[in-house]
Protein backbone atom coordinates (compact mmCIF):
# COMPACT_ATOMS: atom_id res chain seq x y z
CA UNK A 1 0.00 0.00 0.00
CA UNK A 2 1.30 3.22 -0.48
CA UNK A 3 0.10 6.73 1.12
CA UNK A 4 0.47 9.99 -0.49
CA UNK A 5 0.19 12.89 1.46
CA UNK A 6 0.79 16.72 0.68
CA UNK A 7 1.20 19.33 2.91
CA UNK A 8 1.65 23.05 3.72
CA UNK A 9 3.45 25.01 6.56
CA UNK A 10 3.74 28.31 7.40
CA UNK A 11 4.09 30.59 10.75
CA UNK A 12 2.14 33.36 11.11
CA UNK A 13 2.98 36.22 13.47
CA UNK A 14 0.61 36.97 16.65
CA UNK A 15 0.33 40.75 15.16
CA UNK A 16 -2.33 40.25 12.17
CA UNK A 17 -1.50 36.05 11.84
CA UNK A 18 -5.00 35.11 12.49
CA UNK A 19 -6.60 37.16 9.07
CA UNK A 20 -3.51 36.17 7.02
CA UNK A 21 -3.73 32.14 8.23
CA UNK A 22 -7.41 32.33 7.19
CA UNK A 23 -6.36 33.58 3.93
CA UNK A 24 -3.16 31.17 3.36
CA UNK A 25 -5.55 27.78 4.25
CA UNK A 26 -8.20 28.60 1.74
CA UNK A 27 -6.20 29.20 -1.27
CA UNK A 28 -4.56 25.94 -0.35
CA UNK A 29 -7.86 24.08 0.16
CA UNK A 30 -8.87 25.38 -3.16
CA UNK A 31 -6.04 23.04 -4.72
CA UNK A 32 -7.71 19.83 -3.02
CA UNK A 33 -10.09 18.01 -5.76
CA UNK A 34 -12.95 17.94 -2.69
CA UNK A 35 -12.77 21.54 -1.77
CA UNK A 36 -15.42 22.77 -4.67
CA UNK A 37 -18.21 19.80 -3.67
CA UNK A 38 -17.41 20.05 0.29
CA UNK A 39 -17.37 23.56 1.02
CA UNK A 40 -19.45 23.08 4.74
CA UNK A 41 -16.15 21.10 5.25
CA UNK A 42 -13.74 23.86 3.89
CA UNK A 43 -15.44 26.74 6.10
CA UNK A 44 -15.62 24.17 9.48
CA UNK A 45 -11.55 23.95 8.71
CA UNK A 46 -11.15 27.71 7.65
CA UNK A 47 -13.17 28.28 11.21
CA UNK A 48 -10.92 25.74 12.95
CA UNK A 49 -7.93 27.17 11.88
CA UNK A 50 -8.68 30.69 12.59
CA UNK A 51 -9.71 29.78 16.60
CA UNK A 52 -6.47 27.90 16.65
CA UNK A 53 -4.35 30.45 15.42
CA UNK A 54 -6.27 33.08 18.18
CA UNK A 55 -5.71 30.77 20.91
CA UNK A 56 -2.13 30.35 20.13
CA UNK A 57 -1.62 34.40 19.45
CA UNK A 58 -4.45 35.53 22.82
CA UNK A 59 -3.69 32.32 25.29
CA UNK A 60 0.14 31.49 24.56
CA UNK A 61 1.52 35.23 23.00
CA UNK A 62 3.32 33.47 20.74
CA UNK A 63 3.55 33.59 17.04
CA UNK A 64 1.52 30.20 15.33
CA UNK A 65 2.95 27.64 13.33
CA UNK A 66 0.54 26.17 10.95
CA UNK A 67 1.01 22.37 8.93
CA UNK A 68 -1.78 21.04 6.78
CA UNK A 69 -1.54 17.94 5.80
CA UNK A 70 -4.12 15.94 3.17
CA UNK A 71 -3.15 12.42 2.90
CA UNK A 72 -6.45 11.52 1.05
CA UNK A 73 -8.35 10.75 3.84
CA UNK A 74 -8.39 13.22 6.37
CA UNK A 75 -7.21 17.09 6.61
CA UNK A 76 -4.77 17.50 9.60
CA UNK A 77 -4.65 20.73 11.14
CA UNK A 78 -1.66 21.28 13.68
CA UNK A 79 -0.75 24.29 15.12
CA UNK A 80 1.87 24.76 17.67
CA UNK A 81 2.22 27.17 19.92
CA UNK A 82 5.52 28.24 22.11
CA UNK A 83 3.02 27.83 25.68
CA UNK A 84 2.97 24.05 27.26
CA UNK A 85 0.06 25.00 28.81
CA UNK A 86 -2.91 22.58 26.98
CA UNK A 87 -5.94 24.43 26.41
CA UNK A 88 -9.33 24.04 28.54
CA UNK A 89 -12.77 23.82 27.42
CA UNK A 90 -14.52 26.50 28.64
CA UNK A 91 -19.03 27.28 29.63
CA UNK A 92 -18.89 30.77 27.70
CA UNK A 93 -21.22 33.26 29.22
CA UNK A 94 -24.40 33.95 26.11
CA UNK A 95 -22.74 37.60 25.96
CA UNK A 96 -19.17 36.96 26.57
CA UNK A 97 -16.71 37.51 23.30
CA UNK A 98 -14.33 34.81 23.89
CA UNK A 99 -14.11 31.08 25.65
CA UNK A 100 -15.51 29.08 22.87
CA UNK A 101 -12.48 27.99 20.70
CA UNK A 102 -11.22 24.90 22.50
CA UNK A 103 -15.27 23.93 22.40
CA UNK A 104 -15.83 25.00 18.43
CA UNK A 105 -13.03 22.51 17.62
CA UNK A 106 -14.54 19.46 19.44
CA UNK A 107 -17.38 20.42 17.62
CA UNK A 108 -16.59 20.80 14.10
CA UNK A 109 -13.46 18.41 13.85
CA UNK A 110 -13.70 14.79 13.34
CA UNK A 111 -10.92 14.14 15.57
CA UNK A 112 -8.90 16.02 17.29
CA UNK A 113 -5.88 15.90 19.94
CA UNK A 114 -3.49 18.65 21.90
CA UNK A 115 0.22 17.18 22.97
CA UNK A 116 2.44 19.12 25.20
CA UNK A 117 6.04 19.27 23.49
CA UNK A 118 9.37 20.63 25.01
CA UNK A 119 9.33 23.71 23.59
CA UNK A 120 5.31 24.20 23.58
CA UNK A 121 2.08 22.40 22.74
CA UNK A 122 0.46 21.21 19.44
CA UNK A 123 -3.30 21.36 18.90
CA UNK A 124 -4.14 18.87 15.61
CA UNK A 125 -8.09 18.31 14.26
CA UNK A 126 -8.82 16.12 11.77
CA UNK A 127 -11.40 16.76 9.12
CA UNK A 128 -12.61 13.87 6.94
CA UNK A 129 -14.43 15.71 4.30
CA UNK A 130 -17.38 13.80 2.50
CA UNK A 131 -16.75 13.38 -0.85
CA UNK A 132 -12.68 12.72 -0.76
CA UNK A 133 -11.21 10.19 -3.08
CA UNK A 134 -10.60 8.12 0.24
CA UNK A 135 -13.91 8.36 1.23
CA UNK A 136 -16.31 8.32 -1.88
CA UNK A 137 -19.01 6.26 0.52
CA UNK A 138 -18.66 8.00 3.02
CA UNK A 139 -22.13 9.15 4.78
CA UNK A 140 -22.48 13.11 4.98
CA UNK A 141 -24.10 12.68 8.33
CA UNK A 142 -21.03 10.29 9.99
CA UNK A 143 -19.20 13.62 11.80
CA UNK A 144 -19.84 14.03 15.10
CA UNK A 145 -16.78 11.04 16.26
CA UNK A 146 -15.32 13.56 18.05
CA UNK A 147 -12.28 12.02 19.82
CA UNK A 148 -10.36 13.75 21.99
CA UNK A 149 -6.21 13.06 23.36
CA UNK A 150 -5.37 14.61 26.83
CA UNK A 151 -6.46 15.82 29.85
CA UNK A 152 -10.22 15.94 29.70
CA UNK A 153 -11.42 18.39 32.36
Amino acid sequence: MTVKAMGWAHSFPVSGGVRAGRRWTQEHLASLPWAAQDPETVDAIVLTVSELLTNAHVHAHSDAQLVLTWDGDCLHINVHDEDPTLPRPRDADNDAVSGRGVSIVQALADTWSMQCQQHGKTVTACFRPARSTGSQDRDEDSRGGNHHEGDER
